[in-house]
């Protein structure tokens, strides 16, 4: 039998934006009378909960409109124009936006009221992000260095998705500043502390480990990157959904596993998998 140390990270897990907007929908006394304007979470097991209570779900993206009277915003957010177009069809709105997201939200819009074209650092499509665009008349939506150009603009504004990597941002950036130097470009750090904290205790765990489990929705687009994060350290990495997923086959020669997970991820949900890292390897867990 293998025998392994599982060291969690010191910060993972859910931030307080998604547990405020859970808590709002705990509180809700109504269920069956609300739709949810997109995934409350990026996290399955948290959104069939929600489904067994009564709520509807509606793609925020789609541009018909929730039948019930109350829709719930979630905590990414979503634009001003939306929000307009949703208070017309005299829909109640139930907001959760995290207002890390909405300060996001804030500095694209005092960008594009300076006069500057604005920069998006996120990944294309994320809900976050078109809630952020769907105000701006003029941006462009940067995901890696290899998307920077030189714009004609000669004033640049540049804010980022708040679950972005802040070292990529900070490389996006200083590309931006060197292909443009006709202009007079400005960043604001826009990537939430929560994130960063993640970030941050990622790195001081792959110091220390052989191998890295990441809990998460599949389509949590921060999991995901503390996943890249391990491989990109030349670090084992395994992203799973719940303990069901792990295969102890994985761990036969590893000494010691991290333990991380994405800020969607139920505390539940990562202890249960600790748990079970726990019986396969034989061994106590700490933090790092």
């Amino acid at each position: 039998m293998q025998s392994f140390t599982v060291i969690r990270a010191i910060a993972m897990g859910m931030c307080f934006g998604v547990r405020d907007a859970l808590d709002v929908a705990a509180a809700t006394s109504k269920p069956g009378e609300v739709t949810i304007f997109g995934e409350l979470v990026h996290n399955a097991v948290v959104l069939d909960g929600l489904r067994s209570r009564g709520f509807a779900m509606a793609a925020e993206h789609v541009r018909g409109v929730p039948a019930s009277n109350s829709v719930m915003i979630t905590a990414h957010g979503v634009s001003d124009r939306e929000r307009k177009r949703l208070e017309a069809a005299s829909k109640t709105l139930i907001d959760t936006t995290c207002p890390l997201v909405q300060r996001v939200h804030d500095a694209a819009r005092a960008f594009a009221e300076e006069g500057r074209h604005v920069l998006v650092v996120g990944r294309r499509g994320h809900v976050e992000v078109r809630g952020i665009v769907g105000d701006l008349d003029g941006y462009d939506v940067i995901e890696r260095t290899d998307d920077v150009q030189c714009w004609p603009h000669k004033r640049i504004g540049i804010v980022s998705q708040s679950t972005a990597v802040e070292r990529d941002v900070r490389r996006i950036v200083a590309e931006v500043v060197r292909q443009n130097p006709h202009a007079d470009v400005r960043a604001k750090d826009t990537v939430c502390a929560p994130t960063k904290e993640r970030q941050a205790a990622l790195e001081r765990l792959l110091d220390v480990v052989d191998a890295v489990v990441v809990v998460g929705g599949r389509n949590s687009n921060n999991t995901r990157r503390l996943a890249a994060r391990c491989k990109e350290r030349a670090v084992q990495a395994w992203h799973v959904v719940d303990e069901t997923e792990l295969d102890p086959a994985w761990f036969a020669h590893v000494g010691t596993v991290g333990l991380t997970a994405g800020t969607s991820t139920p505390d539940a949900t990562i202890d249960r998998v600790e748990q079970r890292l726990r019986e396969i390897g034989g061994s106590h867990g700490h933090a790092a």
